[in-house]
């Protein structure tokens, strides 16, 4: 019938991904979610405060994530991006989506795509109280 080669195979491996509006951070797991394989963060690659929330700084360590995953043999992802969440913004930084560009262009297949941002339900209130934060 078919051909043993035309089906491939994928090693998975979680991908989770917290754009912050101040930093980016690049977590990768096993499918259980409790071994770690690689850690990285923009605060790592970056020489500035300001930097770790650029989208070169989040392309330069999704390189580097990237490469430590093809070493181990890892060539497909399940992605669970997250924002801040809760009372803060659900919105994702900008490096966010810049992570997934990349992982994608390095060669690597796409499993799931989720969202897992913190989400506050019922009488959760803002920090900063009534009359706001005061300077």
């Amino acid at each position: 019938m078919y051909k043993e080669s035309v089906f491939k195979k994928y090693t998975f491996a979680n991908l989770i991904i917290f754009a912050a509006k101040n930093n980016t951070f690049i977590h990768v797991t096993d499918l259980t979610g409790k071994e770690t394989i690689c850690r990285k963060s923009g605060g790592m690659k970056a020489k500035l405060d300001s930097e770790e929330k650029s989208s070169y700084n989040a392309l330069l360590i999704a390189l580097e994530v990237t490469q430590i995953c093809k070493q181990i043999g890892i060539n497909a992802f399940h992605v669970k991006l997250k924002a801040r969440g809760g009372t803060r913004s659900t919105l994702f930084g900008l490096a966010g989506h810049t992570i997934l560009r990349t992982v994608i262009r390095e060669g690597f297949n796409i499993g799931r795509l989720e969202d897992i941002t913190p989400v506050s339900i019922s009488n959760t209130r803002k920090k900063g109280g009534r009359r706001g934060r005061r300077i």
